[in-house]
C-alpha cells in the first residue's frame, strides 16, 4: 500500500499536496475548509505591508477548455497583518498535522524582514516561502520579481532573512527570467533551506474586442498580470528540471509549482526532482475536492509500479534530460496506422501533406478514404500521432538507423554525410 506522507525539510504532511500562496489560502475559513477536503498542506498568501486590491483581477486563455491558462494581477494579502497572525495560530492549533509554511514579502531592507520573519515565526508556523516572483506589482518597493531577478538582491534578502530564522526557509523563484539556476544558486547561497518554482509568468491573456480594452479591465486599463494554470505546465518542468541537474544544488529540495491539475502532473513534477507540490488554479476553478482525486490517482499509480514511498520515484526522470547533441541519432522510428482504429478523418494526411514530410498517401474511396505511411518518407516526427483523434490509432514504431549508439558531435568527426535523406 503507497505511503504518501511527505517530509520536505522536515515538515511532516500527510501528503505532497500544498495549496500555493494565492487566494485560495488567504484566509482562516479557506484554509479551514481545504484542510477539511485533505490537502497535506498550505503556504498562507503572502504578507507584508498591507496593500488595496483593484477590482476586477482574474482573466484567462480558453483554449479547447475553459481557462487553460488563468491570469491574475492580486496582490499579497490586502488584510492586516495582525488578522492574517491570528487567523495562522488558530488553523495550527485545530490542524496540528497539517504543513503551515508562511509566504512573506517586506520592504527591502534589513530591519523590515528580520520584523516580519519574527513575527511569522511567533506564529509556531512551520517554515516560510519568501516570496522573490510576484510579476504584477510591488516592484516599486524593490520586492517580488525585482528581488528575484537580481541574484545579488535575491542573495542579500535571504541572508536577511537567515540571520533570524529559525524554522525551515523556502526562497519562491520567479520565472520571469532566461534561467532560474542563477537565482537558486544566489538563494543557496545566501543560506536558504529549499527552493519552489515557478511563480507566475508575465502575460497578458487577451483583448475585449469590442472594446479593445485588455483584460482583466480595471476601469478601462489593465496590467501584465501573473500567468498560470495547466498552459503554464512545460515551463515550470523545464525550469525544476534545471535546478535537479544543477550540481550545486544537485541535494537542495524543491516544491514543484505550475499547472498541476492532475495526479499525472504532479507526478511529472516529482519526477523532475521535486520532492512536493503545490496546487493553485486547479482548486480555484473545480475546488478544494479536488484533493481525493490527486490522492487517489497518485496512490494507485505508486502502487501498480511497486513503489511504497514517494521517495522512491523523486528525480528518476532527471536523467533522461540531456542536451541535443548527445541524442542517439541513429535511433529511428516510423508512423504506423490502424486501420481498424481510423476514422478517416484525414487530419494526419492534411498536416503531413501540408506543413510536413509528405510521408501519407491517400487513397480516394466510397465511402471514406484510406490513410497509409511511406515508410520511406517518414521521419518520425509524431505530428500525425499528435492531431489524430483517436487514441492509439496513430502509434510510433522503432525502425533504428544503426545498431552503435551515435550522437551528433560523434557524427561530425566521422564527417558522415548531412544529404542521407
Amino acid at each position: 500500500m503507497a505511503n504518501l506522507q511527505s517530509t520536505f525539510l522536515g515538515i511532516k504532511s500527510p501528503n505532497p499536496f500544498w495549496l500555493a500562496s494565492a487566494p485560495p489560502t488567504d484566509k482562516k475559513t479557506n484554509v479551514i475548509r481545504a484542510f477539511e477536503a485533505g490537502w497535506g498542506g498550505v503556504v498562507w498568501k503572502t504578507l507584508g505591508t498591507q496593500v488595496k486590491n483593484v477590482s476586477s483581477r482574474y482573466s484567462a486563455l480558453n483554449y479547447g477548455r475553459k481557462a487553460v491558462g488563468f491570469n491574475n494581477i492580486e496582490l499579497i494579502s490586502d488584510r492586516p497583518l495582525e488578522v492574517n497572525l491570528r487567523e495562522i495560530r488558530e488553523v495550527l492549533k485545530l490542524f496540528p498535522d497539517r504543513a503551515m509554511i508562511i509566504s512573506l514579502m517586506a520592504d527591502n531592507n534589513r530591519k523590515n524582514w528580520h520584523e516580519m520573519v519574527k513575527k511569522a515565526q511567533d506564529t509556531g508556523a512551520h517554515g516560510l516561502e519568501l516570496n522573490f516572483g510576484c510579476p504584477h506589482g510591488m516592484v516599486e518597493r524593490g520586492m517580488g520579481a525585482a528581488v528575484g531577478q537580481d541574484p545579488e538582491i535575491a542573495k542579500m534578502v535571504v541572508e536577511w532573512v537567515m540571520e533570524v530564522a529559525n524554522i525551515p526557509v523556502i526562497t519562491k523563484l520567479t520565472p520571469n527570467v532566461h534561467s532560474a539556476v542563477p537565482g537558486a544558486i544566489a538563494a543557496f547561497e545566501g543560506g536558504t533551506n529549499g527552493l519552489s518554482l515557478i511563480n507566475t509568468i508575465q502575460s497578458v491573456t487577451g483583448i475585449d474586442l469590442d472594446t479593445l480594452i485588455p483584460n482583466p479591465n480595471v476601469g478601462g486599463q489593465s496590467v501584465f498580470g501573473g500567468y498560470c494554470g495547466p498552459a503554464v505546465k512545460p515551463i515550470a518542468l523545464k525550469m525544476v528540471t534545471t535546478i535537479a541537474q544543477e550540481e550545486r544544488l544537485r541535494n537542495i529540495p524543491i516544491s514543484g509549482i505550475g499547472g498541476v491539475t492532475t495526479w499525472k502532473d504532479a507526478v511529472e513534477f516529482m519526477l523532475l526532482g521535486a520532492s512536493n507540490v503545490q496546487v493553485c488554479t486547479a482548486a480555484m476553478i473545480y475546488g478544494f475536492k479536488i484533493v481525493t482525486d490527486l490522492c487517489d490517482g497518485m496512490s494507485n499509480w505508486m502502487d501498480e509500479r511497486g513503489y511504497t514511498s514517494i521517495n522512491d520515484f523523486v528525480g528518476l526522470s532527471v536523467p533522461r534530460i540531456t542536451k541535443w547533441e548527445q541524442l542517439d541519432i541513429n535511433f529511428h522510428i516510423e508512423a504506423n496506422i490502424n486501420q481498424e482504429k481510423c476514422i478517416h478523418c484525414g487530419l494526419c494526411y492534411i498536416s503531413c501533406e501540408d506543413t510536413s514530410h509528405q510521408a501519407i498517401t491517400v487513397e480516394r474511396g466510397n465511402p471514406y478514404n484510406t490513410y497509409t505511411i511511406k515508410e520511406e518518407e517518414c521521419v518520425g516526427c509524431n505530428l500525425c500521432k499528435i492531431v489524430c483523434p483517436v487514441n492509439d490509432c496513430i502509434t510510433m514504431v522503432e525502425h533504428r538507423k544503426g545498431s552503435e549508439y551515435l550522437n551528433w558531435i560523434e557524427y561530425q568527426k566521422r564527417g558522415l554525410p548531412l544529404n542521407d535523406h
